[in-house]
């Protein structure tokens, strides 16, 4: 999805494997660009992400086109309920297989964070990315509104900043990150959705604008900063609301990160 039908159509001649999103696989079925009753392997990647953000009417959609006769491979972040019911009903007899994640390294990430109220954040962020002369950044927000919100404020202050997220189209994504890699965007603000395709190199700078429930999500975010080696700095806003829950992630860090007093004025 997010680019062009037309060419996708004229490329599905002689194709042995096909990589698709829901809903764009349904457009090529409806308009028989792909038949599905040859099928004979069926692979859902990342299927716990697929039932927790809105496809599952799609998914169910797909189901009923699919050959009864096939080989399903599920892969799956987590076992959760929903993915427990799912093989249930896809699955006969399956071979269960766990392999134990590797950690994101944060060995090379020096952490600092600022407890600071919800209305000197944007003001707060604006500081740090000035006063640092940041040039490359990587800001995670909750929300996709809230991406879009904090971006733009960046960009009506002077600093060249875009938002990244499911919302956009795939051809908007990638110039982003190009444009990002290239120095032509100085700040990129995400989602926890779209930070797994997020690769940058020799990143330097990680702002959690908001914290993640998760306490593994926040080690993943930190971890895209720091990477091969490089050091890297990761920056995080707190609510005073938010310490008991910061302090969990601490916790599964193993690491206590050091506080910065903030002056009120000097954020602003």
């Amino acid at each position: 999805g997010g680019a062009s039908i037309n060419p996708q159509m004229m490329a599905m001649s002689n194709v042995n494997i096909l990589i698709a999103t829901p809903g764009r696989l349904l457009e090529l079925v409806s308009v028989h660009a792909v038949h599905l009753s040859d099928l004979q392997i069926v692979v859902f990647d990342e299927a716990d992400k697929m039932l927790t953000i809105g496809f599952e009417q799609e998914m169910d959609s797909i189901f009923a086109l699919l050959p009864k006769k096939r080989q399903n491979l599920l892969f799956s972040a987590t076992l959760n309920t929903q993915i427990q019911s799912l093989h249930k009903v896809l699955l006969q007899d399956p071979l269960i297989i766990k392999i134990e994640e590797e950690p994101d390294s944060i060995d090379c990430i020096k952490q600092s964070a600022y407890c600071i109220e919800e209305k000197e954040k944007g003001p707060l962020l604006r500081f740090l990315i000035k006063s640092k002369d940041m040039k490359q950044v990587l800001v995670f927000t909750s929300s996709v509104a809230r991406a879009d919100r904090v971006a733009e404020k960046l960009q009506k202050n002077g600093i060249k900043a875009a938002s990244i997220h499911s919302r956009k189209t795939q051809g908007a994504r990638t110039d982003l990150l190009r444009d990002f890699k290239a120095g032509t965007i100085r700040v990129l603000v995400t989602t926890d959705l779209l930070s797994r395709g997020i690769d940058i190199e020799a990143l330097p700078f990680v702002i959690n604008y908001e914290l993640p429930r998760s306490p593994l999500v926040f080690i993943h975010r930190i971890g895209r900063t720091g990477r091969a080696g490089n050091s890297g700095q990761a920056i995080t806003l707190i609510k005073p609301s938010e310490e008991t829950h910061f302090r969990v992630i601490e916790k599964k860090m193993k690491m206590r990160v050091p506080r910065i007093p903030c002056n009120p004025f000097e954020a602003f």
